[in-house]
């Protein structure tokens, strides 16, 4: 079966423009309908159901705010994207704040069109795909917590995170570097019965296992140089609440033997102590190593791993969830924004960031936005002030639609003005079945022109049998 093409709606009151865009999205797999006013395309907007607006900011009969405040008042989410010529980038800017998803700055390649176009229709449709989480409630308290995501793959990870925060077991996040285990054990936590007691974080990698021991499960003075009084361990410090336990491969035999004991007994025993003290805490491992795979090698207790991973929940790396990085970007330019106005990326900057790895993953996401910032100028972050890793890859991809062959071809072909009006002629002709009034009603003039260019044109003498009806 054949996926249907998305429908787009270009708005502009210049008629050459208008037909490269159709022309130019229709070769790239977009159905498009135009219209040359505002309110041509409000109109087209209250009857038809389209799935992104392309509209011009500047038109005679207005701007294209009020076409951004119709799409709103009949789809709320509907991608509206702006045109502006030179000189009017500050409406086109300021139109953000009004409800408008994006602008590009004329002139502009049909290749980069499509692609702002595609960004935003895959991001609108992974956010449709998460109306289908039926806890509106526990998806605000995610959102709250920090984790950013509308994605299928997300969606699963928040399904589970609610899930485990129904029960005690203990839970083990497996994820890679920088995917946010963190602030999922958080979450699980700020969910749960106890929320109103002390969530405690430790990060066991480079720690030997007396001093992580001393750090969890505190110790006796004198139970080893330095320790000059008895000091209380951190399991004893989240008792009724829940010990996040980051980097477990890292740890040694040794110490998950002691973590293993704890788990089974729920008691604790100080370093060098006799006797040992109940605690009642939530255990929640987590690791960016395989420790399945290092259980069966005998690198980590298998014992230890089946114990921790009663809940296990997987988070994608954001490579894995594409359409997640713009909904991440606009929360941490909110979130890191000096002033509170958050600045805004030109269109080669997104690009530069939808299409980057991340090996860093989120992490690296956020670094990279807190850089562009600082570095930013007049609110308008461009794809140098983002880092040279991002800034490289974008240039080795930047083959475009400009400099290839292929264009280079097409323009050397390129139609004359002249060619393209006789084209959109035939092709509002037949968009009215011949009909002369109709026709010069859609293209905003008067009947005569209309008959005299199909007179120069020698077109459709048949035309006329679509003029009977007038």
């Amino acid at each position: 079966m054949t996926e249907k093409k998305p429908h787009i709606l270009v708005v502009d009151d210049e008629p050459a423009i208008r037909q490269t865009l159709e022309t130019g999205l229709s070769l790239k797999g977009f159905w498009v309908t135009s219209a040359a006013s505002g309110i041509e395309a409000v109109s087209l907007l209250q009857k038809r159901t389209f799935d992104a607006v392309l509209c011009d900011v500047l038109m005679p009969d207005g701007d294209g705010l009020s076409v951004v405040r119709s799409a709103r008042e009949v789809t709320p989410d509907l991608p509206v994207i702006l045109m502006t010529a030179q000189g009017s980038v500050e409406t086109a800017f300021d139109s953000i704040g009004l409800g408008a998803s994006d602008f590009i700055a004329k002139p502009f390649e049909i290749a980069t069109v499509a692609a702002l176009l595609k960004r935003h229709l895959e991001a609108h449709k992974e956010k449709l795909n998460t109306d289908e989480v039926n806890n509106e409630e526990i998806t605000e308290e995610l959102s709250r917590s920090g984790l950013i995501g509308r994605s299928p793959k997300m969606v699963a990870v928040y399904k589970l995170i609610a899930f485990a925060a129904r029960t005690t077991a203990t839970v083990l996040i497996t994820g890679e570097s920088g995917t946010g285990k963190e602030i999922v054990a958080r979450a699980v936590h700020d969910l749960s019965e106890r929320a109103t007691q002390k969530f405690v974080s430790v990060n066991c990698s480079g720690l030997t296992d007396t001093l992580l021991e001393a750090e969890l499960f505190g110790y006796e003075k004198g139970a080893f140089t330095g320790a000059n009084s008895n000091r209380v361990g951190l399991f004893e410090a989240a008792n009724g609440g829940t010990i996040f336990l980051d980097e477990l491969a890292s740890t040694s035999q040794g110490f998950q033997t002691s973590l293993l004991r704890v788990l089974q007994s729920g008691e604790v025993r100080r370093v060098g102590a006799t006797v040992t003290t109940k605690v009642n805490v939530r255990v929640i491992g987590a690791s960016n190593a395989d420790l399945l795979k290092l259980s069966l090698s005998g690198e980590f207790r298998s014992d230890l791993f089946y114990r921790l991973s009663v809940l296990n929940i997987e988070l994608p790396a954001l490579r894995d969830r594409p359409g997640d990085v713009p909904l991440l970007v606009k929360h941490f330019l909110r979130n890191n924004a000096q002033d509170g106005s958050a600045p805004h990326l030109v269109g080669a900057a997104w690009d530069a960031l939808c299409s980057y790895p991340f090996p860093g993953n989120v992490r690296e996401l956020e670094n990279a936005i807190i850089r562009a910032i600082a570095l930013s100028t007049g609110k308008i972050i461009t794809v140098d002030c983002l880092p040279t890793p991002i800034c490289e890859a974008a240039k080795r991809d930047d083959t475009t639609f400009s400099e290839s062959e292929t264009f280079r071809k097409l323009f050397a072909k390129r139609p004359s003005l002249e060619e393209l009006q006789k084209r959109y002629l035939v092709m509002t002709l037949i968009e009215n079945g011949g009909n002369r009034r109709k026709t010069a009603a859609r293209l905003g003039v008067d009947r005569r022109t209309v008959q005299r260019l199909i007179a120069r044109y020698d077109l459709f003498d048949s035309a006329e049998e679509g003029d009977e009806d007038e």
